[in-house]
């Protein structure tokens, strides 16, 4: 018998298992087994030729009506060219033609009523829908050569490609299944019986060879939970070893800078954020390293948490690294928590308090001066806060004794570089926060190892943001109405934002793929504006191809009230905190995300001003671009909307495959359709991994493990 985890070439052979490599990715037997029919016809069902899909690759099961075959003349030297015009019939009486090229035995095969499975990519020719020149499989063949291959009531139909179609994988996935050893079960029993499971050989050969569609329910049912089971077990094993690691305890001290800042701070927390404080507080208190994701809406204060954090290690004599995915966001965050510490943050200076410690920022574009500043202050622990961009993570970075890393908007960082900084230190704590809500499947699979706290409500006095579609092409009166409206808001002193897709000047107008006009641009929308609709008013522009002192100047300026509206890219996207700001007018709004839009819209409402965020679209009514829109403008839940956002991605994409250069070892788990499955298999799997840490009583679990999260999947995971 073969190993799941054996080359494919153990089962199909070199030639095959080379195809199956280049055109599926498919390296292990497993590989196959686990290449699951996308859908399965009825035997003696005829598949409907108006569900072809043009360009794709399908197959088809048709009755022969007619054949003729004819040589065509050849030109210049090539040979003759036989053709086989072969005309289809589905079970709806709808014919097509297919043209079968120089195999004129075919004529042999495919006699006026008999039946087979066609297989090729589906074009249009001369008009008419047909599939290119496809291989063929006959059912009903008298010399019984399919009996055994058709032998179920369903027939599975593969993903496939051009040179590896259906019909060739299920000839391979029957061979697979004959030789390969599935007796062995990662599953444990005791979980089977109680999930109601059916055992993996069982599960295996139903999904592939299926009699009824109840064995297919049955079988996708218990592999789905295999995908949940494996994910959580690995993850329960990274909370296991996490909390195994030894780590420096930062239980803080009385009369410190935590006291002092809690007593200046002119506002009460929220309930949320002072539960969340407590979580951490006890966190940073143990003598293993914390690993928390700190998620919360837009506006719900997670800076402020997070700053308190910083201060315990700060008063336990250790350094706090808030790491930023943008120079402008960076420098906000050093310039808040400034503002926040007030004096505190003059540690060295004349007058300064008793407590106190000192803020530093690091960013990749500074002068010499300001970063040898920087560095030293790091290096010499004299800086308690260290503020910066990918910059910390270079090699000339030293801090004197690092206790907590904080990753804001960790999205946009590769499990490199949070690693890279973490490995400055030894064994500090890690916070990871975002502010794009995550459903809580999402947060237990795709942050497993991680604790999660949430903040859920927004600080007392904060506006509610009203949002609103602007149809510009159906209703262009209502996109003059918009400017009309920010021309008002800066007359009673306010602030408005625009946001462009793109920045324009040398940046290429590259035409969307349905053929839809370039983006609207910055430099393009800044010029429109001061030259019309907002013409007397302090206009200026800000994007990512400014020089960073240019941003960080325009920034200050916008927060001190001497820019009227600020026409921008997704710079602004996060971080960006001006409370005067009370409106947005997003440009091509549909060319955003359902969670970018929310972020933006996070940028306005700040203050105790009712805010409003306008999404300016040329997308109709009823088309799905329009109903996202729709969407955002119909909740402010970051939840709700962060599961429709979720609902258009790839679940690679939402697992980080494609950040760890795998593709995902997903194929019927779907975070957001089996949330009961995921919850359950998280508790299994960490009782499970609490009494069995290395799985040395569950052989078939740990090889489960080692065949899906291949060393590379697994050096991802350890570092994320």
């Amino acid at each position: 018998m073969v190993a799941l985890s054996a080359r494919l070439s153990a089962a199909v052979g070199d030639k095959t298992a080379r195809a199956f490599a280049t055109h599926l990715g498919l390296a292990t037997v497993g590989d196959l087994l686990r290449h699951y029919p996308r859908r399965y016809v009825e035997r003696g069902a005829l598949t409907p030729f108006d569900e072809l899909v043009l360009e794709e690759f399908a197959t088809v099961f048709a009755e022969v009506q007619r054949v003729s075959g004819r040589t065509l003349t050849a030109r210049s030297n090539r040979k003759p060219l036989h053709k086989l015009d072969v005309v289809l019939a589905d079970d709806r009486g709808r014919t097509m033609t297919i043209a079968l090229f120089n195999r004129p035995w075919a004529v042999k095969d495919l006699r006026v009523g008999r039946r087979a499975y066609f297989s090729g990519k589906v074009e249009r020719f001369q008009g008419r829908i047909q599939l290119a020149n496809p291989e063929y499989q006959l059912v009903d063949d008298d010399r019984g050569v399919l009996a055994e291959e058709f032998a179920g009531t369903l027939v599975p139909i593969y993903p496939a490609a051009a040179k590896v179609q259906s019909h060739a994988v299920a000839r391979a996935v029957r061979v697979a299944l004959d030789v390969a050893d599935l007796d062995v079960d990662p599953l444990p029993e005791d979980l089977r019986r109680r999930h109601r499971l059916v055992a993996l050989e069982q599960a295996l050969r139903d999904v592939h060879t299926p009699f009824r569609r109840e064995d297919v329910a049955r079988a996708r049912a218990r592999l789905t939970w295999d995908e949940a089971f494996v994910l959580q077990v690995v993850l329960a094993q990274r909370r296991a070893a996490t909390r195994a690691l030894p780590g420096v305890p930062r239980p803080g001290r009385a009369g410190g800078l935590l006291e002092a800042f809690d007593a200046a701070l002119p506002f009460a927390l929220t309930s949320g954020q002072a539960q969340v404080g407590e979580a951490l507080a006890g966190d940073l208190a143990r003598t293993s390293p914390m690993h928390r994701l700190l998620q919360g809406e837009v506006g719900s204060g997670k800076t402020v948490v997070a700053l308190r954090a910083m201060l315990q290690v700060v008063d336990s004599g250790g350094q706090a690294a808030l790491l930023a995915p943008t120079e402008v966001l960076a420098a906000q965050h050093a310039r808040s928590l400034a503002a926040l510490l007030g004096p505190l943050a003059t540690a060295g200076e004349l007058g300064s308090p008793e407590v106190a410690t000192r803020t530093a920022l690091l960013t990749g574009s500074q002068g010499a001066a300001a970063r040898r500043s920087a560095l030293a202050a790091a290096a010499s622990g004299e800086a308690g806060l260290v503020v910066g961009t990918h910059a910390l993570l270079s090699e000339g970075v030293a801090f004197a004794d690092l206790g907590l890393v904080v990753v804001d908007e960790q999205h946009r960082f590769g499990v490199e570089q949070r690693d890279a900084l973490r490995a400055k230190g030894a064994s500090p704590h890690v916070l990871v926060m975002t502010a794009t809500p995550i459903p809580r499947t999402i947060a237990m699979t795709v942050y497993g190892d991680l604790e999660v706290s949430t903040l859920s409500e927004l600080p007392q006095g904060r506006a509610p943001v009203r949002t609103a579609v602007v149809p510009a092409s159906e209703k262009p009166a209502w996109l003059d109405a918009a400017w009309q409206r920010v021309r008002e808001q800066v007359a009673q002193g306010r602030q408005a934002f625009v946001v462009c897709p793109r920045i324009g000047g040398d940046e290429p107008e590259e035409r969307s793929s349905d053929g839809r006009r370039p983006a609207v641009a910055v430099l393009d929308v800044h010029l429109m504006l001061v030259h019309g609709a907002l013409s007397g008013l302090r206009v200026e522009v800000l994007h990512g191809r400014m020089p960073a002192e240019d941003k960080d100047e325009v920034m200050q300026r916008f927060a001190r009230g001497e820019v009227d509206v600020l026409v921008a890219t997704t710079v602004i996207e996060v971080g960006v905190d001006v409370p005067n700001a009370t409106v947005m007018v997003v440009l091509d709004a549909e060319r955003f995300g359902v969670s970018q839009l929310h972020q933006l819209r996070g940028r306005v409402g700040r203050g105790a001003g009712a805010a409003l965020c306008l999404l300016v679209t040329d997308a109709e009514a009823g088309t799905p671009s329009r109903e996202r829109l729709d969407a955002v403008a119909a909740t402010s839940d970051g939840f709700a909307l962060s599961r429709i956002d979720l609902e258009q991605r790839r679940e690679g994409d939402v697992l980080g495959a494609d950040q760890s250069g795998r593709r995902s070892s997903l194929r019927l788990l779907r975070l957001l359709d089996h949330e009961d499955v995921i919850a359950e298999a998280r508790v299994e799997a960490t009782g499970l991994v609490e009494a069995d840490l290395l799985l040395a009583d569950q052989p078939a679990l740990r090889q489960a493990v080692l065949d899906v999260l291949d060393a590379e999947r697994a050096e991802f995971l350890e570092k994320a």
